[in-house]
């Protein structure tokens, strides 16, 4: 079964930085295509960051010089830090692994930006 469990998410004033994780289990991340999305209210839900199976990074360019996807082959796991965060970051992110058609969705966790 594969799973996809996003943590990190907070509260945090504008300027503040924060550090998304995303545990994946049933699939080995480093094959898949891992990408971070978002979804704001009342918008759709869109790419932020994803990094391929060779490494290639690719950013939103709302979040480029602010934003850094990695991730750690031994842990499976795909991380998003952010930083210089801004009000308009605000937002439910979920991790996304994609590999032959087939897409895996995390829940979610929620990022606000605020004073």
């Amino acid at each position: 079964q594969v799973q996809l469990v996003e943590s990190g998410g907070g509260l945090v004033q504008p300027g503040g930085s924060l550090r998304l994780s995303c545990a994946a289990s049933g699939i080995i991340s480093n094959t898949y295509l891992m990408g971070w999305y978002r979804q704001a209210p009342g918008k759709q839900r869109e790419l932020v960051a994803d990094i391929t199976s060779g490494g290639k990074l690719r950013y939103a360019e709302s979040v480029k010089g602010r934003f850094t996807i990695s991730r750690d082959n031994a842990k499976n796991t795909v991380y998003l830090q952010m930083n210089s965060l801004k009000p308009e970051d605000t937002a439910v992110y979920y991790c996304n692994g994609y590999r032959l058609e087939i897409n895996y969705w995390g829940k979610g966790t929620l990022v606000t930006v605020s004073s």
